[in-house]
Protein backbone atom coordinates (compact mmCIF):
# COMPACT_ATOMS: atom_id res chain seq x y z
CA UNK A 1 0.00 0.00 0.00
CA UNK A 2 1.40 3.41 -0.96
CA UNK A 3 2.20 5.78 1.89
CA UNK A 4 -0.01 8.84 2.32
CA UNK A 5 1.94 12.10 1.92
CA UNK A 6 -0.02 15.35 2.14
CA UNK A 7 2.77 17.95 2.34
CA UNK A 8 5.92 18.20 0.21
CA UNK A 9 8.45 20.82 -0.82
CA UNK A 10 8.80 20.89 -4.61
CA UNK A 11 11.65 22.44 -6.61
CA UNK A 12 10.76 23.08 -10.25
CA UNK A 13 12.30 24.93 -13.17
CA UNK A 14 11.09 25.63 -16.67
CA UNK A 15 13.08 24.65 -19.72
CA UNK A 16 15.73 26.93 -21.18
CA UNK A 17 14.97 28.51 -24.54
CA UNK A 18 17.08 27.47 -27.53
CA UNK A 19 19.68 29.84 -28.99
CA UNK A 20 19.11 31.53 -32.32
CA UNK A 21 21.25 30.49 -35.29
CA UNK A 22 23.75 32.63 -37.23
CA UNK A 23 23.71 31.50 -40.86
CA UNK A 24 24.12 33.03 -44.32
CA UNK A 25 22.37 31.43 -47.28
CA UNK A 26 24.89 30.01 -49.72
CA UNK A 27 23.65 28.79 -53.06
CA UNK A 28 25.27 28.38 -56.46
CA UNK A 29 25.09 31.52 -58.59
CA UNK A 30 23.61 33.42 -55.60
CA UNK A 31 26.51 34.90 -53.64
CA UNK A 32 24.31 37.35 -51.69
CA UNK A 33 21.68 34.98 -50.35
CA UNK A 34 21.19 36.92 -47.12
CA UNK A 35 20.76 35.67 -43.54
CA UNK A 36 18.77 32.49 -43.02
CA UNK A 37 19.38 31.57 -39.36
CA UNK A 38 16.28 30.23 -37.61
CA UNK A 39 15.08 31.09 -34.12
CA UNK A 40 15.41 28.79 -31.14
CA UNK A 41 12.47 26.97 -29.60
CA UNK A 42 10.83 28.03 -26.36
CA UNK A 43 11.50 26.08 -23.17
CA UNK A 44 8.80 23.85 -21.75
CA UNK A 45 6.51 24.87 -18.88
CA UNK A 46 5.99 23.01 -15.61
CA UNK A 47 2.25 22.57 -15.04
CA UNK A 48 0.33 21.18 -12.06
CA UNK A 49 -2.85 19.40 -13.14
CA UNK A 50 -5.57 17.88 -10.97
CA UNK A 51 -5.86 14.16 -11.68
CA UNK A 52 -8.74 12.12 -10.27
CA UNK A 53 -6.55 9.00 -10.20
CA UNK A 54 -3.91 10.63 -8.00
CA UNK A 55 -4.55 10.47 -4.26
CA UNK A 56 -1.20 11.30 -2.67
CA UNK A 57 1.91 13.46 -3.15
CA UNK A 58 4.21 10.52 -2.55
CA UNK A 59 6.03 10.72 -5.90
CA UNK A 60 7.11 14.31 -5.20
CA UNK A 61 8.29 13.31 -1.73
CA UNK A 62 10.77 10.89 -3.30
CA UNK A 63 11.64 13.09 -6.32
CA UNK A 64 11.24 16.75 -5.31
CA UNK A 65 13.30 18.21 -8.18
CA UNK A 66 11.55 18.49 -11.56
CA UNK A 67 12.71 20.19 -14.77
CA UNK A 68 10.87 20.76 -18.05
CA UNK A 69 12.42 20.14 -21.47
CA UNK A 70 14.79 22.65 -23.04
CA UNK A 71 14.10 24.30 -26.38
CA UNK A 72 16.14 23.27 -29.39
CA UNK A 73 18.51 25.71 -31.08
CA UNK A 74 17.66 27.24 -34.44
CA UNK A 75 19.18 25.97 -37.67
CA UNK A 76 20.12 27.34 -41.05
CA UNK A 77 17.74 27.60 -44.00
CA UNK A 78 15.21 29.37 -41.72
CA UNK A 79 14.52 26.21 -39.69
CA UNK A 80 13.32 27.02 -36.17
CA UNK A 81 14.20 24.84 -33.20
CA UNK A 82 11.61 22.63 -31.53
CA UNK A 83 9.93 23.81 -28.37
CA UNK A 84 10.85 22.09 -25.14
CA UNK A 85 8.53 19.40 -23.82
CA UNK A 86 6.02 20.62 -21.25
CA UNK A 87 6.21 18.78 -17.91
CA UNK A 88 2.75 18.06 -16.49
CA UNK A 89 2.69 16.98 -12.84
CA UNK A 90 -0.52 15.24 -11.67
CA UNK A 91 -1.73 16.23 -8.19
CA UNK A 92 -4.77 15.19 -6.15
CA UNK A 93 -7.86 17.37 -5.99
CA UNK A 94 -7.60 19.76 -3.07
CA UNK A 95 -3.89 20.54 -3.48
CA UNK A 96 -2.89 24.01 -2.32
CA UNK A 97 0.26 25.62 -3.74
CA UNK A 98 2.11 27.91 -1.33
CA UNK A 99 5.39 29.77 -1.11
CA UNK A 100 7.86 29.29 1.70
CA UNK A 101 6.38 32.38 3.36
CA UNK A 102 2.90 30.90 3.36
CA UNK A 103 1.48 32.93 0.45
CA UNK A 104 -1.16 30.93 -1.40
CA UNK A 105 -0.49 30.79 -5.14
CA UNK A 106 -3.22 28.40 -6.25
CA UNK A 107 -6.02 26.25 -4.85
CA UNK A 108 -6.55 23.36 -7.27
CA UNK A 109 -10.16 22.15 -7.23
CA UNK A 110 -11.86 20.24 -10.04
CA UNK A 111 -10.56 17.48 -12.27
CA UNK A 112 -8.34 18.89 -15.02
CA UNK A 113 -7.61 22.23 -13.30
CA UNK A 114 -4.14 23.45 -14.25
CA UNK A 115 -1.64 25.91 -12.86
CA UNK A 116 1.64 26.91 -14.54
CA UNK A 117 4.10 26.79 -11.69
CA UNK A 118 7.25 27.58 -13.74
CA UNK A 119 7.17 29.10 -17.23
CA UNK A 120 9.74 28.11 -19.82
CA UNK A 121 12.33 30.50 -21.23
CA UNK A 122 12.01 32.28 -24.55
CA UNK A 123 13.89 31.10 -27.60
CA UNK A 124 16.42 33.49 -29.12
CA UNK A 125 15.89 35.09 -32.53
CA UNK A 126 18.12 33.95 -35.37
CA UNK A 127 19.98 36.45 -37.52
CA UNK A 128 17.21 36.23 -40.12
CA UNK A 129 14.78 37.66 -37.58
CA UNK A 130 17.22 40.43 -36.64
CA UNK A 131 17.86 41.73 -40.15
CA UNK A 132 16.61 45.16 -41.16
CA UNK A 133 17.17 47.80 -43.83
CA UNK A 134 20.29 49.03 -42.04
CA UNK A 135 21.44 45.70 -40.59
CA UNK A 136 21.04 43.53 -43.66
CA UNK A 137 23.21 40.57 -42.64
CA UNK A 138 23.64 40.39 -38.85
CA UNK A 139 26.59 38.35 -37.70
CA UNK A 140 24.95 37.43 -34.39
CA UNK A 141 21.80 35.91 -32.92
CA UNK A 142 20.02 36.21 -29.60
CA UNK A 143 20.50 33.62 -26.89
CA UNK A 144 17.64 31.71 -25.30
CA UNK A 145 16.63 32.79 -21.81
CA UNK A 146 16.53 30.37 -18.86
CA UNK A 147 13.19 29.19 -17.58
CA UNK A 148 11.66 30.36 -14.33
CA UNK A 149 12.49 28.40 -11.20
CA UNK A 150 10.38 28.07 -8.07
CA UNK A 151 10.41 26.41 -4.69
CA UNK A 152 6.86 25.79 -3.50
CA UNK A 153 5.03 23.81 -0.86
CA UNK A 154 2.22 21.48 -1.92
CA UNK A 155 -0.38 20.78 0.75
CA UNK A 156 -3.20 18.31 0.23
CA UNK A 157 -6.48 19.25 1.91
CA UNK A 158 -9.28 16.73 1.57
CA UNK A 159 -12.33 17.77 -0.40
CA UNK A 160 -15.24 16.57 1.76
CA UNK A 161 -18.63 17.91 2.78
CA UNK A 162 -18.61 16.60 6.37
CA UNK A 163 -15.68 15.94 8.70
CA UNK A 164 -15.77 13.42 11.57
CA UNK A 165 -13.63 14.74 14.43
CA UNK A 166 -12.98 13.39 17.87
CA UNK A 167 -10.55 11.77 20.27
CA UNK A 168 -8.42 8.79 19.16
CA UNK A 169 -10.39 5.52 19.23
CA UNK A 170 -13.71 7.38 19.40
CA UNK A 171 -14.98 5.17 16.57
CA UNK A 172 -14.68 7.53 13.60
CA UNK A 173 -13.23 4.87 11.30
CA UNK A 174 -15.95 2.41 12.27
CA UNK A 175 -18.61 5.03 11.57
CA UNK A 176 -17.33 5.89 8.10
CA UNK A 177 -17.03 2.18 7.31
CA UNK A 178 -20.67 1.67 8.32
CA UNK A 179 -21.94 4.76 6.52
CA UNK A 180 -20.08 4.25 3.23
CA UNK A 181 -18.11 1.76 1.20
CA UNK A 182 -14.79 2.99 2.61
CA UNK A 183 -12.73 0.37 4.42
CA UNK A 184 -10.27 2.15 6.71
CA UNK A 185 -8.04 0.35 9.18
CA UNK A 186 -9.93 -0.41 12.41
CA UNK A 187 -8.32 -1.53 15.69
CA UNK A 188 -8.80 -1.16 19.44
CA UNK A 189 -5.75 1.03 20.13
CA UNK A 190 -5.31 4.82 19.82
CA UNK A 191 -4.04 6.46 16.62
CA UNK A 192 -5.09 3.55 14.43
CA UNK A 193 -5.95 6.01 11.66
CA UNK A 194 -2.80 7.72 10.41
CA UNK A 195 -4.24 9.17 7.20
CA UNK A 196 -7.57 10.85 6.37
CA UNK A 197 -10.15 8.50 4.92
CA UNK A 198 -12.92 9.55 2.53
CA UNK A 199 -16.26 7.88 2.06
CA UNK A 200 -19.30 8.63 -0.11
CA UNK A 201 -22.66 8.50 1.69
CA UNK A 202 -26.06 8.29 0.00
CA UNK A 203 -28.96 9.64 2.11
CA UNK A 204 -32.11 9.67 0.03
CA UNK A 205 -31.41 11.77 -3.04
CA UNK A 206 -28.45 13.54 -1.48
CA UNK A 207 -24.95 12.22 -2.03
CA UNK A 208 -22.07 13.73 -0.07
CA UNK A 209 -18.55 12.94 1.06
CA UNK A 210 -17.46 12.28 4.64
CA UNK A 211 -13.85 12.62 5.83
CA UNK A 212 -12.52 10.61 8.75
CA UNK A 213 -9.87 12.88 10.25
CA UNK A 214 -7.18 11.25 12.47
CA UNK A 215 -7.70 11.65 16.21
CA UNK A 216 -7.03 14.94 17.96
CA UNK A 217 -5.55 15.40 21.43
CA UNK A 218 -4.91 18.44 23.65
CA UNK A 219 -2.30 20.67 22.01
CA UNK A 220 -3.06 19.43 18.49
CA UNK A 221 -3.25 23.00 17.14
CA UNK A 222 0.28 23.55 18.45
CA UNK A 223 1.74 20.43 16.86
CA UNK A 224 1.11 17.68 19.41
CA UNK A 225 0.12 14.27 18.15
CA UNK A 226 -1.27 14.11 14.62
CA UNK A 227 -3.66 17.03 14.92
CA UNK A 228 -1.61 19.80 13.31
CA UNK A 229 -0.78 17.56 10.37
CA UNK A 230 -4.41 16.73 9.64
CA UNK A 231 -6.46 19.67 10.90
CA UNK A 232 -5.99 21.17 7.43
CA UNK A 233 -8.25 18.41 6.07
CA UNK A 234 -11.18 19.90 8.01
CA UNK A 235 -10.89 23.35 6.42
CA UNK A 236 -12.91 22.60 3.28
CA UNK A 237 -15.78 20.84 5.08
CA UNK A 238 -19.13 22.59 5.32
CA UNK A 239 -20.18 20.78 8.54
CA UNK A 240 -18.58 18.92 11.45
CA UNK A 241 -19.69 15.85 13.37
CA UNK A 242 -18.20 15.42 16.83
CA UNK A 243 -17.86 11.71 17.51
CA UNK A 244 -17.85 11.21 21.30
CA UNK A 245 -16.85 7.95 22.92
CA UNK A 246 -19.48 6.86 25.43
CA UNK A 247 -17.64 3.59 26.17
CA UNK A 248 -14.28 5.10 27.20
CA UNK A 249 -12.56 3.10 29.95
CA UNK A 250 -10.39 5.98 31.22
CA UNK A 251 -11.66 7.32 34.56
CA UNK A 252 -10.53 10.88 33.86
CA UNK A 253 -12.45 11.19 30.56
CA UNK A 254 -16.10 11.72 29.69
CA UNK A 255 -17.85 12.79 26.43
CA UNK A 256 -18.48 16.39 27.54
CA UNK A 257 -14.84 17.04 28.50
CA UNK A 258 -13.70 15.42 25.25
CA UNK A 259 -15.98 17.81 23.34
CA UNK A 260 -14.62 20.84 25.19
CA UNK A 261 -11.02 19.84 24.45
CA UNK A 262 -11.67 19.25 20.75
CA UNK A 263 -13.56 22.54 20.47
CA UNK A 264 -10.64 24.38 22.07
CA UNK A 265 -8.28 22.91 19.50
CA UNK A 266 -10.60 23.86 16.63
CA UNK A 267 -10.84 27.40 17.99
CA UNK A 268 -7.06 27.70 18.14
CA UNK A 269 -6.60 26.55 14.55
CA UNK A 270 -6.44 29.38 12.00
CA UNK A 271 -8.14 28.65 8.68
CA UNK A 272 -6.34 29.66 5.49
CA UNK A 273 -7.72 32.72 3.71
CA UNK A 274 -8.19 30.65 0.55
CA UNK A 275 -11.17 28.85 2.10
CA UNK A 276 -13.40 31.89 2.39
CA UNK A 277 -17.11 31.52 1.87
CA UNK A 278 -19.16 32.75 -1.06
CA UNK A 279 -19.32 36.21 0.50
CA UNK A 280 -15.56 36.33 0.95
CA UNK A 281 -15.74 35.75 4.74
CA UNK A 282 -13.61 33.12 6.46
CA UNK A 283 -15.78 30.88 8.65
CA UNK A 284 -13.91 29.50 11.70
CA UNK A 285 -14.22 25.78 12.26
CA UNK A 286 -16.32 26.08 15.40
CA UNK A 287 -18.81 28.43 13.73
CA UNK A 288 -19.79 25.89 11.10
CA UNK A 289 -22.87 23.63 11.48
CA UNK A 290 -22.16 20.82 13.94
CA UNK A 291 -23.77 17.60 15.08
CA UNK A 292 -23.01 15.32 18.03
CA UNK A 293 -22.74 11.55 17.59
CA UNK A 294 -22.66 9.64 20.90
CA UNK A 295 -20.94 6.47 19.72
CA UNK A 296 -20.65 2.97 21.21
CA UNK A 297 -24.07 2.91 22.86
CA UNK A 298 -24.01 -0.87 22.34
CA UNK A 299 -21.20 -1.30 24.87
CA UNK A 300 -21.81 -1.92 28.60
CA UNK A 301 -22.75 1.32 30.31
CA UNK A 302 -22.47 3.09 26.94
CA UNK A 303 -26.22 3.82 26.70
CA UNK A 304 -26.31 4.97 30.30
CA UNK A 305 -23.42 7.38 29.63
CA UNK A 306 -25.20 8.71 26.52
CA UNK A 307 -28.40 9.28 28.47
CA UNK A 308 -26.46 11.07 31.19
CA UNK A 309 -24.64 13.59 28.92
CA UNK A 310 -27.36 14.11 26.28
CA UNK A 311 -29.36 16.73 28.26
CA UNK A 312 -26.23 18.80 28.82
CA UNK A 313 -25.32 18.71 25.13
CA UNK A 314 -28.86 19.58 24.00
CA UNK A 315 -28.87 22.43 26.48
CA UNK A 316 -25.87 23.84 24.59
CA UNK A 317 -27.91 23.82 21.39
CA UNK A 318 -26.52 20.69 19.68
CA UNK A 319 -28.48 18.06 17.78
CA UNK A 320 -27.50 14.78 19.44
CA UNK A 321 -27.67 11.28 17.96
CA UNK A 322 -27.04 8.05 19.83
CA UNK A 323 -25.34 5.69 17.38
CA UNK A 324 -23.48 2.41 17.23
CA UNK A 325 -21.14 1.57 14.39
CA UNK A 326 -21.31 -2.11 15.32
CA UNK A 327 -25.11 -2.55 15.35
CA UNK A 328 -25.77 0.39 12.94
CA UNK A 329 -28.21 1.85 15.44
CA UNK A 330 -29.05 5.49 14.74
CA UNK A 331 -26.88 5.71 11.60
CA UNK A 332 -29.82 6.37 9.26
CA UNK A 333 -30.98 9.35 11.30
CA UNK A 334 -27.43 10.67 11.52
CA UNK A 335 -26.85 10.32 7.77
CA UNK A 336 -30.03 12.23 6.92
CA UNK A 337 -29.14 14.97 9.42
CA UNK A 338 -25.76 15.35 7.76
CA UNK A 339 -27.50 15.45 4.36
CA UNK A 340 -29.62 18.39 5.57
CA UNK A 341 -26.54 20.38 6.56
CA UNK A 342 -24.85 19.62 3.24
CA UNK A 343 -27.97 20.63 1.29
CA UNK A 344 -28.17 23.94 3.16
CA UNK A 345 -24.48 24.65 2.53
CA UNK A 346 -24.83 23.91 -1.18
CA UNK A 347 -27.90 26.11 -1.43
CA UNK A 348 -26.01 29.03 0.07
CA UNK A 349 -23.28 28.63 -2.50
CA UNK A 350 -25.77 28.51 -5.40
CA UNK A 351 -27.80 31.44 -4.07
CA UNK A 352 -24.80 33.58 -3.20
CA UNK A 353 -24.94 36.91 -5.05
CA UNK A 354 -22.26 37.69 -7.54
CA UNK A 355 -19.56 39.93 -6.11
CA UNK A 356 -20.11 43.58 -6.97
CA UNK A 357 -17.15 44.93 -8.97
CA UNK A 358 -15.32 47.52 -6.93
CA UNK A 359 -13.58 50.35 -8.69
CA UNK A 360 -9.86 50.09 -8.09
CA UNK A 361 -8.00 53.37 -7.80
CA UNK A 362 -4.46 53.09 -9.03
CA UNK A 363 -1.77 55.76 -8.80
CA UNK A 364 -0.88 57.60 -11.96
CA UNK A 365 1.94 55.91 -13.80
CA UNK A 366 5.29 57.63 -13.47
CA UNK A 367 7.67 58.27 -16.33
CA UNK A 368 9.94 55.50 -15.10
CA UNK A 369 7.14 52.91 -15.02
CA UNK A 370 5.91 53.96 -18.46
CA UNK A 371 9.44 53.63 -19.80
CA UNK A 372 9.62 50.01 -18.62
CA UNK A 373 12.63 50.46 -16.35
CA UNK A 374 13.95 52.40 -13.38
CA UNK A 375 17.48 53.46 -12.52
CA UNK A 376 18.50 53.44 -8.87
CA UNK A 377 21.61 55.34 -7.81
CA UNK A 378 23.76 53.41 -5.34
CA UNK A 379 27.28 53.55 -3.99
CA UNK A 380 30.05 50.97 -4.19
CA UNK A 381 33.52 51.51 -2.71
CA UNK A 382 32.70 55.21 -2.23
CA UNK A 383 32.00 55.53 -5.97
CA UNK A 384 28.63 56.00 -7.67
CA UNK A 385 26.89 53.00 -9.15
CA UNK A 386 23.74 53.10 -11.29
CA UNK A 387 21.50 50.01 -11.25
CA UNK A 388 19.05 49.56 -14.14
CA UNK A 389 16.04 47.43 -13.16
CA UNK A 390 13.34 46.42 -15.60
CA UNK A 391 11.91 43.42 -17.39
CA UNK A 392 13.18 44.38 -20.83
CA UNK A 393 16.77 45.37 -19.94
CA UNK A 394 17.21 42.28 -17.76
CA UNK A 395 15.86 40.00 -20.50
CA UNK A 396 18.05 41.66 -23.13
CA UNK A 397 21.10 41.03 -20.99
CA UNK A 398 20.35 37.30 -20.88
CA UNK A 399 19.83 37.25 -24.66
CA UNK A 400 23.17 38.89 -25.50
CA UNK A 401 26.26 36.93 -26.47
CA UNK A 402 29.03 39.10 -25.00
CA UNK A 403 31.69 37.27 -27.01
CA UNK A 404 30.28 38.88 -30.15
CA UNK A 405 30.99 42.60 -30.55
CA UNK A 406 28.12 43.13 -32.93
CA UNK A 407 25.70 41.57 -30.44
CA UNK A 408 26.99 43.94 -27.75
CA UNK A 409 26.52 46.86 -30.12
CA UNK A 410 22.96 45.72 -30.80
CA UNK A 411 22.36 45.68 -27.05
CA UNK A 412 23.67 49.25 -26.82
CA UNK A 413 21.27 50.30 -29.57
CA UNK A 414 18.31 48.71 -27.79
CA UNK A 415 19.16 50.33 -24.45
CA UNK A 416 19.64 53.74 -26.08
CA UNK A 417 16.31 53.43 -27.89
CA UNK A 418 14.61 52.49 -24.63
CA UNK A 419 15.92 55.69 -23.05
CA UNK A 420 18.44 54.28 -20.59
CA UNK A 421 21.25 56.59 -21.77
CA UNK A 422 19.11 59.74 -21.52
CA UNK A 423 18.02 58.77 -18.03
CA UNK A 424 21.63 58.27 -16.96
CA UNK A 425 22.41 61.78 -18.24
CA UNK A 426 19.58 63.20 -16.14
CA UNK A 427 20.82 61.42 -13.02
CA UNK A 428 24.26 62.95 -13.42
CA UNK A 429 26.21 59.90 -14.57
CA UNK A 430 29.71 60.57 -15.84
CA UNK A 431 31.93 58.65 -18.28
CA UNK A 432 33.51 55.66 -16.56
CA UNK A 433 30.77 55.28 -13.91
CA UNK A 434 29.66 51.73 -13.22
CA UNK A 435 26.24 50.77 -14.60
CA UNK A 436 24.67 47.49 -13.43
CA UNK A 437 21.75 45.92 -15.25
CA UNK A 438 19.72 43.40 -13.29
CA UNK A 439 19.38 42.31 -9.68
CA UNK A 440 22.20 40.94 -7.55
CA UNK A 441 21.93 37.53 -9.21
CA UNK A 442 23.19 37.35 -12.82
CA UNK A 443 23.80 41.11 -13.01
CA UNK A 444 26.12 42.59 -15.66
CA UNK A 445 28.40 45.55 -14.92
CA UNK A 446 29.40 48.10 -17.59
CA UNK A 447 31.67 51.13 -17.59
CA UNK A 448 29.40 53.75 -19.10
CA UNK A 449 30.76 55.48 -22.21
CA UNK A 450 28.32 58.18 -23.34
CA UNK A 451 30.48 58.96 -26.39
CA UNK A 452 29.48 55.68 -28.02
CA UNK A 453 27.30 56.59 -30.98
CA UNK A 454 24.36 54.31 -31.58
CA UNK A 455 23.04 53.34 -34.97
CA UNK A 456 23.28 50.30 -37.23
CA UNK A 457 24.56 52.47 -40.07
CA UNK A 458 27.90 52.82 -38.22
CA UNK A 459 28.60 49.09 -38.15
CA UNK A 460 31.83 47.76 -39.57
CA UNK A 461 32.01 45.86 -42.81
CA UNK A 462 32.73 42.48 -41.22
CA UNK A 463 30.00 40.46 -39.54
CA UNK A 464 30.38 39.96 -35.84
CA UNK A 465 32.34 43.19 -35.36
CA UNK A 466 31.37 46.70 -34.29
CA UNK A 467 33.79 49.57 -34.70
CA UNK A 468 32.17 51.31 -31.75
CA UNK A 469 33.71 48.69 -29.46
CA UNK A 470 37.30 49.46 -30.44
CA UNK A 471 39.86 50.36 -27.77
CA UNK A 472 38.86 53.47 -25.88
CA UNK A 473 41.00 56.41 -27.06
CA UNK A 474 41.21 55.18 -30.64
CA UNK A 475 37.47 55.50 -31.04
CA UNK A 476 36.34 59.01 -32.14
CA UNK A 477 33.91 60.87 -29.93
CA UNK A 478 30.61 62.34 -31.05
CA UNK A 479 32.13 65.81 -31.54
CA UNK A 480 35.02 64.37 -33.56
CA UNK A 481 32.64 62.39 -35.74
CA UNK A 482 30.53 65.50 -36.27
CA UNK A 483 33.62 67.58 -37.21
CA UNK A 484 34.76 64.85 -39.60
CA UNK A 485 31.32 64.77 -41.18
CA UNK A 486 31.30 68.56 -41.64
CA UNK A 487 34.80 68.40 -43.16
CA UNK A 488 33.64 65.80 -45.66
CA UNK A 489 30.64 67.94 -46.58
CA UNK A 490 32.94 70.94 -47.11
CA UNK A 491 35.33 68.92 -49.27
CA UNK A 492 32.47 67.68 -51.42
CA UNK A 493 31.11 71.22 -51.82
CA UNK A 494 34.55 72.54 -52.82
CA UNK A 495 34.93 69.71 -55.38
CA UNK A 496 31.56 70.57 -56.90
CA UNK A 497 32.53 74.25 -57.14
CA UNK A 498 35.78 73.36 -58.95
CA UNK A 499 33.92 71.16 -61.43
CA UNK A 500 31.39 73.89 -62.05
CA UNK A 501 34.16 76.44 -62.71
CA UNK A 502 35.87 74.08 -65.16
CA UNK A 503 32.60 73.49 -66.96
CA UNK A 504 31.99 77.21 -67.35
CA UNK A 505 35.55 77.68 -68.63
CA UNK A 506 34.94 74.98 -71.25
CA UNK A 507 37.67 72.68 -70.00
CA UNK A 508 35.39 69.90 -68.88
CA UNK A 509 33.13 70.14 -71.99
CA UNK A 510 36.03 70.12 -74.44
CA UNK A 511 37.60 67.11 -72.86
CA UNK A 512 34.38 65.19 -73.27
CA UNK A 513 33.94 66.33 -76.89
CA UNK A 514 37.52 65.39 -77.59
CA UNK A 515 36.81 61.80 -76.57
CA UNK A 516 33.82 61.68 -78.92
CA UNK A 517 35.94 63.01 -81.83
CA UNK A 518 38.54 60.24 -81.57
CA UNK A 519 38.52 57.90 -84.64
CA UNK A 520 37.02 54.48 -84.03
CA UNK A 521 39.21 51.43 -84.35
CA UNK A 522 39.25 49.94 -87.89
CA UNK A 523 38.61 53.21 -89.69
Amino acid sequence: MAAFIDRVVLHVSGGTGGHGCVSIKREKFKPLGGPDGGSGGNGGDVILRVDAQTTTLLSYHHSPHRHAGNGEGGKGDLRPGKNGETLTLPVPEGTVVKTRDGEILADLIGDGTEYIIAAGGLGGLGNAGLSSQRRKAPGFALLGTPGASAEVILELKSVADVALVGYPSAGKSSLIASLSAARPKIADYPFTTLVPNLGVVQAGEVRYTVADVPGLIPGASEGRGLGLEFLRHVERCAALVHVLDCGALEADRDPVSDLDIIQAELDAYEVDSSFAGADGQIIPLNERPRLIALNKVDMPDGRDMAGFVRPELEKRGYRVFEVSAMTREGLRELSFAMAELVTEARAKIEAAPLPVPVEVLRPRATKASRAGFIIRKEERNLEPLYRVIGEKPERWIMQTDFRNDEAVGYLADRLAKLGVENQLYKLGAKPGDAVVIGSEVDAVVFDWEPTMAAGAELLGSRRGQDERLAEYGARPSRDEKKALHEARKGAKAAAREDLEAERKAGIWTESVNYKHQLPKSGE
